[in-house]
């Protein structure tokens, strides 16, 4: 598959704070309720394990596979949609994680790529990833997200 053939959408954040409790933060469930508007990231977290972002309420928004998983510095996950039908049509997607540590501060890019062009789960993600991301960022460097509701 050529790149001009898919659709990526990648975000770029810097966090004061550590890999490890980063790590923690994108797949620890009690990290997850606070900076995505109260939903649980579930997972075993190894290599071909499923995972589920789910409502409070139990109903799954996404879901998906492990792929790969490096402790603290790199997660690749399939991505798989299920609330809107026009989203779930279009299949799988892959999202990763890639977290650098620069002295006080780790750099975290998500990188999530559909291999459809046009896609409009990249679209979706692409108006969630920044609202997540700056939630996230505030949690760890504040002890507060921003906001507890989805914008």
């Amino acid at each position: 598959m050529t790149e001009a053939a898919q659709s990526t959408f990648v975000y770029v954040t810097y966090i004061r704070t550590s890999p490890e409790r980063l790590w923690a933060a994108l797949t620890q469930p009690e990290f997850t309720r606070q900076y995505w508007f109260g939903m649980d990231l579930d997972s075993e977290w190894k290599t071909g394990a499923a995972w589920k972002l789910r409502f409070a309420d139990g109903r799954t928004a996404d879901h998906g596979k492990v792929l790969e998983i490096e402790p603290p510095r790199r997660l690749v996950i399939q991505w798989h949609h299920e609330l809107r039908p026009e989203l779930k049509a279009e299949g799988p997607a892959l999202c990763s994680f890639e977290l650098e540590p620069t002295g006080e501060i780790v750099k975290l890019t998500v990188t999530h790529t559909s291999p459809k062009p046009d896609s409009k789960l990249i679209v979706a993600v692409s108006g969630g990833w920044p609202k997540i991301l700056s939630n996230l960022k505030s949690l760890l460097e504040t002890g507060k997200p921003i906001v507890t509701e989805r914008l």
